[in-house]
């Protein structure tokens, strides 16, 4: 057993490695060092919390860390990174769940131990958690159940919501935007109706309170999540990652925990920071999307005329042989058909002729944010060459060719030239404005948000249908 001098030093290496690895995180060339800085520091945090002070039942303990930390390891494995997404979201909602968990039995303890004193009985029996809220004064024992309130709404939202996202990544649950009749109503209702619940349990009910907060507030996070369409999907990720952390903090308060308070605000307050500046990337309202509902349609849409005009490898081989500028766009559906690695080679032969070549990078790229700059460090693309939107817009009416690469609602004119669009006023890469677009799709349908691009149907466009690895390696052998 440690004393808590011990913990308490870890306490702060875990901190400060934590907060070492999301500022590493930002920059590609540090992003493998500061994921180790985590590792270290979560190691670190969970071996001396599990043999700090009045910790005890290590022969359960220590077989179920072995046991998580298993299946954790075969998972992480076995994910493909198409499937991250759909992982971090399944992720996200473990930790809502455990801080609903923990909240419960939070205040089970703080029954017990207020059942004992009443009667006037030994507080000395009490270990570990209930031995800290013996020595509580009443205003302290208040906090302990405002905290208890807060983390079981929050990690519940967080449950169902992440749930419910998971299921819409995957394909199993509809991508569009649903509710129930009633809408926000329901959700305001539910609101309403747990916050006269906390109310009566922070007045002496008992504890059936929060069991009834904690099925609304599962209902709001499926009601949410289901409202918001699959368009806004990776705001959707980066905001669940926020609520995780604000509900990890939340249990940090309730269990006197530093380094949870700690570990808890860094992850809520970097995805809540990142929520917004993507919500800015697709000129989304922020507390308008943290509500749900968006991702539906305005309106009818504008009627889009022409038609879709086809090209095969050697025809768009011919075009890039004759350029001097090329830009490549990837999306998810480069991530699927797994096709980064032909893209890279396309690049170096391209550059090896003497060819500008650069990418494109739309904030929202992908169903995660920072999606396709993984996919492109992966197969050693040169960093040098990843630009974002704000940095290469500018230079699509200069560009000779741009090819799409299975992305949909980034390279959406529609944004710009239809006010009903779902996605109007969205700030997207300006494809079309280069003198040849080459789109690399499996075939004629509208992608996963369902939105009709008329990006396909303009004159100065041409569609290489078909798996996107295999249309890219049959583009390589006609490569000068």
């Amino acid at each position: 057993m440690l004393s808590q001098g011990f913990v308490s030093a870890a306490a702060i290496a875990a901190s400060v490695l934590f907060i070492l690895s999301l500022g590493g995180l930002s920059n590609q060339e540090k992003a493998k060092r500061a994921v180790w800085y985590g590792i270290i520091g979560m190691a670190l945090a969970v071996f001396f919390t599990a043999l700090g002070p009045g910790i005890g039942a290590h022969w359960l303990m220590i077989p179920l860390i072995i046991i998580g930390a298993a299946i954790g390891w075969v998972v992480a494995k076995r994910v493909a990174m198409t499937e991250m997404p759909q992982l971090v979201a399944a992720l996200h909602s473990f930790v809502g769940l455990a801080a609903v968990f923990v909240a419960w039995n939070a205040d089970l303890e703080r029954r017990r131990v207020l059942a004992v004193q009443a009667v006037g009985g030994a507080t000395e029996q009490f270990s570990a958690f209930a031995a800290m809220v013996a020595t509580k004064a009443p205003d302290e024992l208040t906090f302990l159940q405002i905290e208890v309130v807060f983390a079981i709404f929050i990690g519940a939202v967080t449950f169902t919501g992440s749930v419910i996202a998971f299921g819409k990544l995957a394909g199993k649950v509809d991508g569009k935007s649903k509710q129930l009749p009633g809408g926000h109503k329901l959700n305001a209702g539910a609101a309403v109706i747990s916050l006269l619940l906390a109310i009566l349990y922070l007045n002496g009910a008992g504890f059936w309170t929060l069991l009834l907060l904690a099925a609304l507030a599962f209902f709001i996070g499926y009601h949410l999540i289901m409202g918001i369409g699959g368009a806004d999907m990776p705001v959707v990720v980066s905001m669940l990652n926020s609520y995780s952390g604000w509900a990890a903090a939340a249990i940090g308060f309730t269990l006197s925990n530093d380094l949870l308070i700690v570990t808890g605000a860094l992850v809520g307050s970097s995805g809540a920071i990142l929520s917004y500046i993507m919500c800015k990337a697709m000129n989304r309202n922020f507390v308008s999307v943290i509500l749900g509902g968006f991702g539906g349609t305005q309106g009818p849409a504008a009627e889009i005329e022409g038609e879709q005009v086809a090209i095969d490898a050697a025809g768009v081989a011919a075009t890039l042989n004759n350029a001097d500028s090329v830009v490549i766009v990837p999306g998810y559906g480069m991530a699927v058909a797994q096709a980064q690695n032909a893209v890279s080679e396309l690049v170096r032969k391209l550059r090896s002729a003497g060819k500008e070549v650069r990418f494109a990078i739309h904030p929202v790229a992908g169903r995660l944010p920072g999606h396709m700059n993984v996919l492109l460090a992966e197969a050693r693309v040169p960093y040098d060459i990843v630009m974002e939107m704000d940095e290469i817009n500018d230079d699509f009416p200069k560009t000779d060719v741009a090819i799409v690469i299975g992305s949909n609602d980034i390279v959406n004119p529609a944004a710009q030239e239809d006010p009903n669009s779902p996605i109007a006023g969205m700030p997207v890469l300006e494809v079309w404005k280069s003198r040849v677009v080459f789109v690399c799709k499996r075939g004629q349908g509208t992608g996963y948000s369902g939105i009709e691009n008329p990006l396909f149907y303009k004159e100065n466009t041409r569609m290489l249908y078909g798996d996107a690895r295999e249309s890219i390696d049959s583009l390589l052998s006609h490569i000068d």
